[in-house]
């Protein structure tokens, strides 16, 4: 079976992870406070904060940039339904928006249309790896002085060129940047996650509530030589990343270059190959961004049995998964306000991710594109073939 995805670990996370266990100190730590030094360094961020995953890390972002009871946060609907239950966790609501002609990120121009005096921030995702249009998006947020919250969950490693400079992803070029360390990720701590921003003031305030609102971190009080006294001034939350899995972070962090490639290496092969595909469609990396294509995404001509086809595919052997889901169309967003997103729609229903990971070899990528040929085959013929029995009337 070729897997969907598949995370890259050895023996030397192995060997981090007992390090940190051998230390007798496995909560956050030292090794969270290490990692957090080298992934800034990584992105270009003055700050980095690790978090317990993602999702508390986009509630923590959209609480530090001012979202409260009350409010709205744009967002796309494509994406996972992380985003909209950090939103409604803050006790805002999410208005969501459609996704650009050309690919699966969110459009700024219906961005600009969404605005109204409730709008406290916009909530950009560079979805599936591939980096939103940040230039476009900024225009729009600071002419209406609006903050900006990046979800780059699937982000780690891509690149962004802003005239003559690539800059990647966390490199904030909104308030805040969020991360993902999942195993469906390029990189995994297991679970985990990190915000990078160049704000002083959101890094304290992010430390701040991970940690319960305590006003002296654990750390801190243990390696005093006084006693510490610490007190709570604010509600917080237990959002902290561990030790152990910040030591694994740290040689994930080590194999991320290369990683992102090797994985743009078989995109690039991938394209080339399926451009001699009758009925699917390539993605688009437009020229300035780099992505590190966490996840490949295909297109289906029209008439092609989405389910039909990853069910074939799977009986010869190979994972896929469907496209991306839409927030707006699940029931636990159903109270909301209807909303219009064809194109939204349109991406969930006919596209289907191909498998894609670093330890993929040139002879299982031949594999998958062999499947999937074969199995738009037997679709085809199915959908052609009149069921036994059937005849035609006058």
């Amino acid at each position: 079976m070729i897997p969907i995805a598949k995370p890259l670990l050895g023996p030397e996370e192995a060997e981090a992870a007992s390090r940190a266990v051998l230390s007798g100190w496995v909560s956050q730590g030292p090794e969270v406070a290490t990692f957090e030094a080298e992934f800034a360094r990584y992105v270009g961020a003055d700050f980095a904060c690790a978090v317990s995953n993602c999702t508390t890390g986009l509630h923590l972002a959209l609480l530090g940039v001012g979202v409260r009871p009350g409010d709205e946060v744009i967002t796309v609907s494509h994406s996972f339904i992380a985003g909209a239950n950090a939103i409604r966790q803050c006790g805002a609501m999410p208005v969501f928006v459609d996704i650009e002609t050309d690919g699966y990120n969110i459009d700024p121009t219906a961005v600009e249309l969404a605005i109204t005096p409730r709008t406290r921030a916009i909530l950009v995702v560079h979805q599936m790896g591939m980096p939103c249009n940040m230039p476009a998006i900024l225009r729009v947020a600071r002419n209406a002085g609006i903050p900006v919250v990046e979800d780059a969950a699937c982000a780690a490693g891509s690149e962004i060129r802003l005239g003559d400079t690539w800059r990647r992803i966390g490199h904030p070029l909104g308030d805040v940047v969020c991360f993902s360390f999942h195993p469906r990720k390029v990189i995994t701590t297991g679970e985990g996650g990190m915000l990078t921003t160049n704000r002083a003031d959101l890094d304290a305030a992010f430390r701040l509530l991970r940690q319960h609102g305590m006003s002296v971190s654990d750390t801190a009080r243990h390696s005093s030589p006084q006693v510490v006294f610490e007190d709570y001034p604010v509600r917080g939350f237990n959002y902290r990343m561990t030790d152990i899995q910040a030591a694994i972070g740290r040689v994930q962090l080590t194999r991320l270059p290369g990683i992102v490639a090797r994985r743009r290496t078989l995109a690039t092969r991938y394209g080339e190959k399926l451009a001699l595909v009758r009925g699917i469609t390539a993605p688009n990396e437009p020229r300035w961004a780099r992505s590190n294509w966490q996840s490949y995404c295909v297109r289906l001509a029209e008439g092609i049995d989405q389910k039909a086809l990853m069910q074939a595919m799977l009986d010869r052997g190979v994972a896929t998964r469907r496209g991306i889901m839409n927030m707006h169309q699940e029931a636990a967003h159903g109270d909301l306000p209807t909303v219009k997103l064809p194109r939204s729609v349109s991406a969930r229903d006919t596209a289907i991710l191909l498998p894609l990971y670093a330890q993929m070899t040139d002879a299982d990528q031949d594999r998958v594109l062999s499947v999937l040929d074969s199995s738009l085959a037997a679709v085809r013929r199915r959908r052609t073939t009149r069921p036994l029995g059937l005849v035609d009337t006058p």
